[in-house]
């Protein structure tokens, strides 16, 4: 199950955490993984280790809030593929505070990478799956696209855009041979999380606090969303198009 040998992926955000657990998830299945980030020397490390592992992935530079960047991925995925079967779209940055202490620079910030980023990527990849009547897109959104989070004001503004866009690509292009779902997780702990941990005053308190948030105690692998991925990627998941895949713990069951 899950077999994805001759399938071509691209991953955004694949030089670490999340994404690069995707990349590496989606290889170990068999496919050709395209890691697109623009942190060149991660990317190429992740390359380099699916590669040890026998895996086939290459590294490209992508900005996904550059519009001409995203043609040039296409070009060159395309060109070297012809086609692309699975798009993970998992770039994406966050910010902390309430509308008050949001200004509007920082909120533009987040919607061009987390939403127009989406958009920019997906735009540029779409018509030829259309063409061909195949494709499989996941993204990444938040379990705050789903249930608001306190201080998390334009994460969760933008990250409930990216559950709405990933529906209406569902709707619109069901009868085009195109499966649009996105995974919601929530809190992961990646190395960004980490790191922005060991900056509060008792990084081990904070690490319980959070931790505490999701209602079995702990937070999730990278591997964890990574494998939702994987199945919503796959021919096994061909029945399912425009979901919201709480990955999150039982966050938002309730307190």
């Amino acid at each position: 199950m899950f077999d994805l040998t001759n399938k071509t992926a691209l991953v955004t955000g694949a030089a670490s955490g999340i994404g690069e657990a995707i990349a590496k998830t989606l290889a170990a299945a068999g496919a050709l993984v395209y890691i697109a980030d623009i942190d060149i020397e991660n990317g190429r490390r992740v390359e380099s280790e699916i590669v040890a592992a026998e895996g086939k992935a290459r590294f490209i530079v992508l900005d996904v809030a550059d519009e001409a960047d995203c043609r040039t991925a296409t070009e060159t995925v395309h060109g070297e593929n012809g086609r692309l079967d699975i798009l993970v779209n998992n770039a994406g940055i966050g910010h902390v505070g309430t509308i008050q202490e949001t200004s509007g620079a920082d909120l533009d910030r987040l919607y061009n990478i987390n939403v127009r980023g989406v958009f920019n990527v997906t735009n540029a990849f779409i018509g030829d799956m259309i063409e061909r009547r195949h494709g499989a897109i996941v993204n990444v959104a938040s379990i705050g696209g789903i249930v608001a989070i306190k201080d998390r004001f334009a994460y969760c503004t933008t990250k409930f855009a990216v559950v709405g866009l990933t529906k209406s690509l569902a709707l619109d292009h069901a009868l085009q041979g195109i499966r649009a779902n996105c995974v919601c997780p929530g809190r992961v702990e990646t190395p960004f999380v980490k790191k922005r941990i060991a900056e509060y005053p008792d990084p081990q308190k904070a690490y319980k606090e959070m931790a505490a948030t999701q209602a079995i105690g702990r937070m999730a692998a990278p591997e964890e969303i990574a494998a939702a991925v994987l199945y919503l990627s796959s021919d096994e998941a061909a029945f399912v198009t425009g979901t919201a895949f709480e990955i999150d713990g039982g966050f938002s069951v309730g307190k």
